[in-house]
């Protein structure tokens, strides 16, 4: 089991936290855009025979950055799988449940102590790290699944939206520069 050599000073850890939960907020709009994307009558679609359908894979994307956030503010990483997001009956159903749950979820993170964000956490036998530093894998894996989810949009029929600048379907627009007379 993986266990850091020196525990992270309550500032860093502060510093850490709150720089981890704006990334997560911003990437869950981005995250959320990529979601409703989905077309409701496509979203069995699935690129490959083993692989998750549009359905499967945007709910586990919600379902697991919900439980990666209670998880840190429990101190605790359970084995079930919470399986909460398949509940909604269509796309924006989804996308609202997401949005709330991730905000609930955020804020009880932020509610912790910095001593508590520096507990160490068992992740299932394979890493105790201090809570906190759980904020990383929840990004790497939400990142890393929007991006699958977004390779499946255009073959679903869909439009594919800005992520970190313009795509096709939505390309990048310079601001208009602000009049330098007054």
């Amino acid at each position: 089991m993986s266990t850091p050599s020196h525990a992270p000073g309550p500032e860093f850890i502060a510093a850490y936290t709150a720089m981890m939960l704006n990334g997560v907020t911003r990437e869950l709009e981005i995250t959320k855009k990529v979601i409703a994307a989905i077309p409701d009558a496509n979203r069995g679609h699935r690129p490959d025979p083993h692989a998750r359908t549009a359905w499967e894979l945007a709910c586990h994307i919600a379902d697991v950055d919900v439980h990666f956030l209670d998880s840190i503010a429990d101190l605790k990483f359970a084995r079930e799988d919470p399986r909460r997001a398949e509940n909604c009956a269509n796309v924006t159903e989804l996308v609202a449940w997401y949005d709330r749950e991730m905000k609930r979820a955020a804020e009880r993170v932020r509610q912790l102590s910095p001593a508590q964000l520096a507990t160490p956490v068992d992740f299932l036998g394979v890493f105790n790290l201090p809570a906190a530093f759980y904020l990383g894998f929840l990004s790497n894996h939400s990142i890393h699944h929007r991006g699958e989810l977004a390779t499946y949009l255009r073959p679903m029929g869909s439009k594919v939206p800005s992520i970190y600048g313009g795509s096709y379907d939505e390309p990048f627009r310079m601001p208009e520069p602000e009049s330098a007379a007054a």
